[in-house]
């Protein structure tokens, strides 16, 4: 028994011995980033932004490679299939958590082929709506709208902007008709233009024309006011109570990347975000940095995808 023992205390140490090897082996050439998204948008921002600093943390060059296409599924399906080894990695935006509800014939399952490795940061949407609409909070859209034929722009179905504006109509008890464009860029110039009334729009596409004055911004879409804009209230505290949406920005691997590996990438993006520098950058873009651990992220992807699911399904939300 005592023999037993022993084997089994040596079997222990020798797979702590070789976890602790990985680790301290990786990495050994350089990390690519596979970016869902085209380059200047949200996901390529902080992709570039925050792995520059991963990059001189770990010692090895980033190498930013952009797949857009179909909200990140072009990347995600890419970086599934690859070896599971952490020198291939998956940046994307929340839409991810949309797959299992919205897309019917996936060559992989976003449950399983792909493990979370940490939210990178998080960014509310903004409630913009046309100048010429004669509405100054969230209770008096809700109230035109009640009385109104209104409509809004989301930047393609399925989107976060689509969805948020989904859940919005739900909690509010009013009905828009869905008008959805190629893209955020062509959805916040059909706003300008007034071919639209209502957009969800990213920070970074609405602070700008706040500014200039050239649409109104009625609040957050976050759990909490935002740096880039603190004036603003939440949908949530302007009287649709449990409103929320914050659209986070994700590191996935492979599922079958040793553990250590992972560990290793969620503490250089955990310690790269708390960099001042790279903090104030994100916040210039309205991000905000979290950089959690592998489960806390899990929990959330979790949770997105019970919560954006039962979106889908009330609205009866289906690709075009």
């Amino acid at each position: 028994m005592i023999r037993g023992l022993h084997t089994a205390v040596a079997f222990l140490m020798m797979l702590f011995a070789s976890a602790n090897s990985v680790a301290a082996d990786y990495p050994q050439r350089p990390i690519h980033l596979i970016v869902g998204a085209a380059p200047g948008g949200g996901s390529d921002f902080v992709a570039r932004t925050v792995g520059a600093k991963v990059s001189t943390l770990l010692g090895q060059s980033i190498i930013v490679e952009n797949r857009g296409g179909a909200a990140g599924l072009v990347a995600s399906e890419f970086v599934a299939k690859t070896p599971a080894d952490g020198y291939t990695l998956l940046v994307v935006f929340a839409n991810y958590a949309t797959f299992p509800s919205l897309q019917k014939h996936l060559s992989f399952d976003p449950t399983k082929d792909l493990v979370p490795v940490s939210d990178i940061a998080t960014s509310p949407l903004v409630l913009t709506v046309s100048p010429s609409l004669p509405v100054k909070s969230v209770n008096d859209l809700v109230a035109y709208a009640k009385g109104k034929s209104l409509n809004y722009a989301s930047p393609g179905v399925g989107s976060m902007g689509h969805l948020a504006a989904e859940l919005f109509q739900s909690m509010a008890g009013i009905k828009m008709t869905h008008v959805p464009y190629r893209g955020g860029g062509p959805a916040i110039i059909g706003l300008l233009g007034g071919q639209v009334d209502v957009y969800f729009s990213t920070p970074a596409a609405a602070v700008a024309q706040m500014k200039a004055g050239k649409l109104h911004a009625l609040a957050v879409t976050g759990a909490t006011r935002a740096g880039f804009a603190p004036e603003l209230p939440t949908i949530a505290e302007s009287g649709l109570k449990g409103y929320e949406v914050s659209g986070w920005f994700g590191i996935f691997a492979p599922a079958g990347t040793p553990q250590p590996v992972i560990d290793v990438i969620s503490r250089a993006i955990a310690t790269a975000v708390k960099d001042p520098g790279i903090r104030d950058a994100l916040a210039k873009d309205g991000d905000t940095p979290v950089g959690n651990s592998p489960s806390e992220f899990a929990k959330e992807v979790h949770a997105d995808m019970e919560k954006w699911g039962k979106v889908i399904k009330d609205g009866h939300i289906e690709l075009e």
